[in-house]
């Protein structure tokens, strides 16, 4: 009777624990089952984040460049060069600044109205002069030139020009001069003659408005025509249309002796400096980088000046002396009796 309770009772334990392990492997199947549902919505999750990452991604992209790239003083105003894109940020460009201030950036990028569609990149200062004083690569004053009434330089390296009054600059501005093949001729030169509208003696149809001549017998000399944002004149020394007419007024002309075979006296000092850097960036680009990168400091400007410093002189006070006399000999002309009778004997 024992061993029948005992075999009882020894079948009802196995049982039991059959039981037991059978609920546990049920329940870590249903935990697998759990962690991979989890898993799989996990790596959905992650799959469709990513999705829309990408999706948004592709949607946040600006179709446009930037068009105002800034770097602090001066900034860069970009052009594509799709032509749809670039007439829609030029129609921005036009918004954006006035008609001044317009004038004075393509100035700075030796460019004029007609030619900036050219541009694939402007300079743009972040505060705008359009006097175009407060970007002058000249100095403000310069002593050498105190005693000099008037002084004209073009600096070919920055394709700018100057004036000085007295040793203080007066105006300066772009210019556009000889291109590689034909270089603008350099040194210390005085004014010439000027025209109002010259016409060219390398292509009749190039007219030349406020033409003021510096190099005689080579034919070159400043005025108005098409400033590209490079050097690409025929020699002669292009500017903008208004600077071409205050330097018109402002500058001296020669005083010829009678029947203009010789000169009486010279105009005014012009120097023309120095070299383009052909193939290489050009210099005003380099304003985003440094905005000091353009000046030409005192001393340069002084050790090129000094040398003809003498010989200016020289011419200045020559003219002076023959201009005085003229007027005093027109004074004497005037003072005559216009009509004068002689009377019959």
């Amino acid at each position: 009777m024992k061993n029948i309770l005992k075999k009882k009772s020894f079948l009802l334990t196995l049982l039991i624990a059959l039981a037991v392990i059978s609920c546990k492997k049920e329940i870590e199947k249903i935990n697998d089952k759990i962690n991979d549902a989890s898993s799989s919505l996990t790596e959905d999750s992650d799959k469709k984040d990513s999705s829309v990452a990408k999706r948004d991604s592709v949607v946040q992209k600006p179709s446009l460049p930037p068009a105002m790239q800034e770097y602090g003083f001066y900034n860069a105003y970009i052009f594509p060069k799709d032509k749809k894109v670039r007439d829609s940020l030029f129609t921005l460009f036009n918004k954006k600044f006035t008609e001044k201030e317009r004038y004075a950036i393509l100035a700075l990028n030796r460019l004029d109205s007609k030619n900036k569609w050219n541009a694939d990149t402007l300079v743009v200062p972040a505060k705008i002069d359009t006097t175009l004083m407060e970007y002058s690569p000249f100095p403000m004053q310069l002593d050498v030139l105190s005693p000099v009434k008037k002084f004209v330089v073009f600096s070919y390296p920055i394709q700018a020009y100057g004036v000085y009054s007295n040793g203080s600059l007066v105006k300066w501005g772009p210019t556009s001069m000889g291109k590689k093949s034909a270089k603008t001729k350099t040194g210390l030169t005085f004014a010439n003659w000027k025209k109002k509208l010259a016409i060219s003696t390398v292509d009749s149809e190039w007219k030349l408005p406020y033409n003021f001549n510096i190099f005689n017998l080579d034919g070159i000399g400043w005025h108005q025509y098409d400033l590209p944002g490079y050097p690409a004149s025929h020699s002669c020394l292009r500017l903008l249309m208004n600077d071409a007419k205050w330097l018109y007024s402002y500058a001296d002309t020669w005083v010829l002796n009678p029947g203009g075979a010789t000169t009486k006296a010279k105009g005014t000092a012009v120097l023309v400096y120095g070299d383009y850097p052909w193939g290489k960036r050009k210099p005003w680009r380099k304003l985003l980088n440094d905005p000091n990168s353009n000046n030409i400091s005192v001393e340069e400007m002084t050790k090129m000046i000094e040398p003809g410093i003498e010989r200016i002189l020289k011419e200045q006070d020559n003219r002076e002396r023959v201009v005085d006399s003229i007027r005093a000999a027109k004074a004497v002309l005037e003072q005559m009796p216009q009509n004068t009778k002689t009377l019959e004997p």
